[in-house]
């Protein structure tokens, strides 16, 4: 199995040291960074643990047609446990829900995406998030 964690050298794309996925992408969102998030969000899945991704989306720019049907083929195979998005202006909000729920149709699982104001609230959301799928874990759930 290879190694779950992500490049911490990339600031755009890095493990933190809950275990959370943390994204800042800075512009448009080319296909070749449709395909790092894709594969970073995979190699976590494949691991077994919680699927959190923490985006800031503070200065996210355009999502491409081609870079959205990149996603949504690429993350197929991919358990998402909760996303958090904080700072997305109104048009990466629009985009992000449909492409969520692409990936939602596809994939046949729901799981929540939630937006914030700010970094604070999206971590301590996800947090409880990951403390809730455990507690279910552990109660046979």
């Amino acid at each position: 199995m290879s190694d779950p964690r992500v490049d911490d050298t990339s600031p755009a794309l890095r493990e933190d040291a809950e275990g959370i996925l943390c994204t800042a992408i800075e512009g448009d969102i080319s296909d070749d960074t449709a395909r790092a998030i894709a594969a970073a969000c995979r190699r976590l899945s494949d691991s077994g643990r919680e699927v959190l991704v923490l985006s800031d989306a503070r200065r996210t720019g355009a999502i491409s047609a081609s870079a959205r049907k990149v996603m949504a083929e690429e993350l197929r195979a991919v358990r998402f446990d909760a996303i958090a998005l904080f700072g997305a202006s109104f048009a990466v909000r629009v985009v992000s829900t449909l492409a969520a729920k692409s990936v939602q149709l596809l994939t046949k699982q729901s799981y929540p995406v939630e937006f914030f104001e700010t970094e604070g609230e999206a971590r301590a959301w996800l947090l409880a998030q990951r403390d809730a799928l455990r507690a279910a874990r552990r109660s046979g759930a």
